[in-house]
């Protein structure tokens, strides 16, 4: 029997809200998550992976919504660049606009666009397009070097956003962050530039047809943002290696060149190696299991206050048994016991966590 009681139980859950509006929804949360810590006791591994995808695109779409929204208002602050090109390198489509200009491919495309009396959609790629263009009165619009760099400041700031995000929420890392960071930034000019290539082929099509610059602002955020979650996913993977395996990659290395007889100094920077490897594996998982406890036993009180909530309910029917007011007592004692063994597994889990954290002072 356990020496815990009720009151130690409500302890465990954080009270509702005074407000019912927000308290309605914080007892749809409560029974999800009861829900989902269930199924995650289950089925470990399968919840792990939900999880992980999860959180990284919810990151990865909430970022681009913010992209977006920097991108609709951004551009604004470079007007003075709208008439500057930025089309590299130029290769001729064979599409003209209005003026007889030359559609172009470019990893970087960002002409220049002017509107003539007539609505038609002028692209100016080079300055002497431009000046031609300027001296016939056509009107200017959001384009050129400004809308790049606003875009490209856009995704770095989403980005900044992005990596703390996935890299402690989804991913639960502790490599070196500054190394990781460097990895990421790397990571996000090549697949910058690639983006760019695609959008490339793209963007002189939209302009030439005269869609909206929202419009336009949102298919390049949704298009170069859904090509960039995919490949980050797997650049994600080699940045955010799952500790366990870094670990016993180590640790195989060093126990190779020991049988080896290789030399002490490498054997000694290997060994350094391995047990920083084992540091982070050890952390990593310390803090997952004690994630784990406090999750399942959130879950378990929350079961135990659901059933007898529920009995309590039956209770007052007239139809209610004798037979059933036991096996419900029985459950309750059982939830209860259950609910009471969760509180002792989180401090046990919650102790040897800090006690992992301690080795590193």
């Amino acid at each position: 029997m356990s020496n815990y009681t009720e009151q130690d139980l409500e302890q465990q859950l954080k009270p509702l809200s005074s407000n019912g509006f927000l308290a309605f929804f914080q007892k749809i949360w409560r029974w999800w998550l009861g829900v989902w810590y269930n199924f995650a006791e289950k089925h470990e591994k399968l919840a792990h992976l939900i999880y992980m995808v999860f959180f990284f695109i919810v990151f990865s779409e909430g970022v681009t919504i913010i992209q977006f929204l920097i991108m609709t208002f951004l551009p604004y602050a470079f007007e003075g660049l709208w008439a500057t090109p930025f089309v590299w390198p130029a290769v001729a489509l064979p599409w003209k606009d209005a003026a007889g200009n030359a559609l172009n491919y470019a990893i970087f495309n960002e002409p220049v666009k002017f509107l003539d009396a007539a609505n038609n959609t002028i692209l100016a790629s080079t300055q002497a397009q431009v000046e031609a263009a300027q001296a016939a009165g056509h009107s200017l619009q959001v384009a050129g070097l400004g809308n790049f760099i606003a875009f490209e400041i856009a995704v770095f700031l989403a980005q900044c956003i992005n990596f703390p995000l996935q890299r402690n929420i989804t991913y639960r890392s502790h490599g070196n962050p500054w190394y990781q960071a460097m990895w990421y930034f790397i990571g996000w000019v090549l697949v910058s530039i690639f983006t760019n290539a695609v959008w490339g082929i793209i963007n002189p099509m939209l302009l030439w047809w005269n869609w909206n610059d929202v419009v336009i602002g949102l298919l390049k955020t949704v298009l170069t943002g859904g090509v960039s979650m995919v490949i980050f996913f797997f650049i994600f993977l080699v940045i955010f290696p799952d500790n366990n395996k870094v670990a016993a990659r180590k640790k195989a290395k060093y126990e190779k060149l020991v049988a080896a007889g290789a030399p002490a100094e490498k054997i000694e920077a290997a060994k350094a190696a391995y047990e920083k490897a084992q540091y982070a594996a050890d952390l990593s998982n310390a803090e997952k299991e004690a994630h784990t406890a406090a999750s399942q036993l959130n879950s378990k009180v929350m079961k135990y206050f659901a059933h007898t909530k529920k009995s309590e309910k039956l209770a007052s029917s007239p139809k209610d048994t004798e037979e059933a007011k036991a096996e419900r007592a029985a459950k309750a004692q059982e939830l209860f016991e259950s609910a009471a063994q969760a509180i002792d597994t989180k401090n046990e889990k919650d102790a040897a966590f800090e006690a992992v954290k301690a080795q590193a002072e």
